[in-house]
């Protein structure tokens, strides 16, 4: 099967020049530009609580490695269990925000634009 396709256009690296490439239409520039900026905050906050479980077992480790739950220290419950509660909740708010984005933007384009019959949903 795959042997039988041995004719392609060989397509040599680095031949596209960014510098080259047309430049974005300014919606999609702007929903790029807003997701790029949601993406920071998100980041930016992820990263300032996992610093604060260092700086926390330093200051206030007698609550830190205080247990739990279990034999689950205060720390490992942090680093374990609520960082990764954080990445899915995170993960879901840059996800909802960038659906708005895009309703909004179709909402807008819809009404400027006519239909040509065709539809994705």
């Amino acid at each position: 099967m795959a042997g039988d396709f041995k004719e392609y256009d060989y397509v040599k690296a680095s031949t596209i020049d960014v510098r080259d490439l047309e430049p974005l239409d300014s919606d999609t520039s702007t929903i790029m530009k807003s997701e790029f900026g949601t993406g920071f905050k998100l980041t930016l906050f992820y990263f300032a609580f996992i610093f604060t479980i260092p700086v926390l077992n330093w200051f206030a480790g007698g609550f830190m490695f205080s247990n739990f739950y279990g034999g689950m220290t205060f720390a490992w419950f942090l680093t374990g269990i609520v960082s990764m509660a954080m990445a899915f909740i995170i993960a879901f708010i840059h996800t909802t925000l960038y659906e708005m984005r895009i309703k909004k933007y179709d909402a807008k384009t819809s009404v400027s634009q006519p239909s040509n019959d065709r539809s994705v949903t």
